[in-house]
């Protein structure tokens, strides 16, 4: 029986988040004071008292879910992966919790992709949108139909739940015909801008010089990139899915099937939310999924 342990990415977080492990465990403590010394800033008072509005900040929000997720992981008695994988942001928590990356530097990351992430929607302003109730491939054809705006599929979810990114005008042009099509829902999300999409590209380069220069070690058990949505455990090829993906779509539904053809009989969130576990059961209803939060 192969235990999958997945972790969510921006999205999930909540005011008061941690708050309760920090009280409760020791460690936990250790490591949430650790990261305001590595940030250089007092995250955890942002994370257990900030408003929803200030969790709502990407240089927030990411290292806030990506610590409250590898903290757990940390100080779970039982944790003990068979393969992990990590949605958008959550690759990285994986990979932490995978024992690829150290938890220094897997926050240093973070915080340099989050930053990135931030001005790169601050030059491009940009959006995203959930599209319910059609198949992949019309979702698909609708974005590349939009020739003069950037429109891209970007997050497929699930079954019936394709996240497309975009230009604010090419996000809206493409809502219009995709329910035009017959998609049930087309619903703007309260994004920053076009993560997973072409115009993430100032970022990727501004990632990809901090990811090159990181020690990547050799997973204690298969990692399933978003990009590849295969088990890796090559240093090297994780190293370069994980520049890739900024600018690539995540292909969660990919993944989780291949997990679950790899043998992964439950899947385990661990993190804020239940976004994962919603998903996987859509990808398919007989799978036993549960979380830690």
């Amino acid at each position: 029986m192969t235990k999958a342990y997945v972790f969510p990415g921006q999205g999930a977080q909540f005011s008061g988040m941690g708050k309760e492990l920090y009280d409760s465990n020791p460690d936990a403590k250790a490591l949430f004071n650790q990261a305001n010394d590595i940030l250089g800033f007092p995250i955890t008072d942002v994370m257990f008292s900030g408003s929803d509005d200030d969790l709502k900040e990407t240089k927030i929000t990411q290292p806030a879910v990506f610590l409250h997720s590898v903290i757990l992981a940390k100080t779970m008695d039982d944790f003990t992966p068979g393969m992990v994988a990590g949605h958008s942001l959550g690759e990285i928590s994986a990979l932490v919790a995978a024992n690829v990356l150290s938890f220094e530097d897997g926050l240093k990351l973070v915080s340099i992709r989050a930053l990135a992430m931030q001005k790169a929607c601050e030059q491009n302003p940009s959006t995203m949108a959930a599209i319910l109730g059609l198949e992949d491939a019309d979702v698909e054809a609708v974005c590349n139909g939009i020739s003069d705006e950037v429109v891209v599929a970007a997050n497929y979810n699930c079954p019936g739940q394709l996240v497309i990114s975009g230009s604010n005008e090419g996000i809206r042009i493409a809502c219009e015909q995709l329910l035009e099509k017959g998609a049930k829902r087309a619903l703007p999300l309260p994004v920053g801008g076009a993560f997973h999409s072409p115009l993430m590209e100032p970022a990727r380069a501004e990632l990809a010089a901090a990811i090159t220069n990181a020690t990547f070690n050799t997973p204690s058990c298969p990692v399933y990139q978003n990009v590849s949505t295969v088990g890796e455990t090559d240093p090297q090829t994780i190293k370069d899915n994980l520049i890739a993906q900024l600018t690539a779509p995540v292909k969660w539904t990919q993944s989780v099937q291949n997990m679950v053809a790899d043998g992964a009989s439950e899947f385990i969130e661990v993190g804020p939310g239940r976004a994962l576990q919603g998903m996987i059961k859509k990808v398919d209803p007989a799978l036993e999924v549960s979380g830690v939060s």
